[in-house]
C-alpha cells in the first residue's frame, strides 16, 4: 500500500474509530440465518451501528464468497473475481420506495474504491488472531499481489 493511501484513511476515519467498528462485529445466530446451498456455510457478523455488517458462505472451511458493508459502500470477493468488486448500496437511499431494511442493493463502481479496501482491511485487522478473519485478510493479501 502506497504512503498516500495509508494518509487518506487515516485521515477519513481514525485508528480508534476503526478498532471500535471492528470490535463491534459480532456474529449472529446461524439458526435464524436463510438456508446456504448444500454443503455451504452461511455466516454474518453485524456491526455496532446501522449498515455494517460482513457475510461469508464458507465451503469445507474455504471462503467461496464474501461482501464487507459499511455507511453505503461494499466490497465483494468471489473466486472467479479477478479482484474486489466494491460498489454503493441503495441502504442510506430513503427515496426508494421498494425499501425493505432486510434488503440491500449494490451498484458496482467502474472503477475500486481502493480507499475503502484499505478501511475495510484496517478494521479486520483489528480482529486479527481469529481464523475467520484471517482468513479474510488473506484475501486482501492475494489481491494485493496481482
Amino acid at each position: 500500500m502506497n504512503q498516500a493511501a495509508r494518509y487518506r484513511i487515516v485521515t477519513l476515519m481514525d485508528r480508534d474509530e476503526i478498532a471500535a467498528l471492528g470490535a463491534s462485529l459480532r456474529q449472529i445466530d446461524r439458526e435464524i440465518l436463510s438456508q446456504a446451498k448444500e454443503g455451504i456455510t452461511k455466516v454474518w457478523f453485524q456491526g455496532g451501528e446501522p449498515y455494517f455488517d460482513v457475510v461469508l458462505e464458507l465451503r469445507e472451511g474455504k471462503i467461496e464468497w464474501f461482501q464487507f458493508t459499511l455507511r453505503g459502500k461494499s466490497i465483494s470477493w468471489t473466486p472467479t473475481f479477478s479482484c474486489f468488486q466494491t460498489g454503493t448500496t441503495n441502504e442510506l437511499q430513503t427515496s426508494d420506495l421498494t425499501f425493505h431494511p432486510a434488503s440491500k442493493l449494490i451498484e458496482n463502481n467502474q472503477h475500486q474504491d481502493e480507499i475503502f479496501i484499505e478501511l475495510a482491511r484496517s478494521i479486520l485487522q483489528s480482529r486479527a488472531g481469529e481464523p475467520i478473519f484471517d482468513h479474510m485478510l488473506a484475501l486482501f493479501d492475494t489481491q494485493d499481489s496481482l
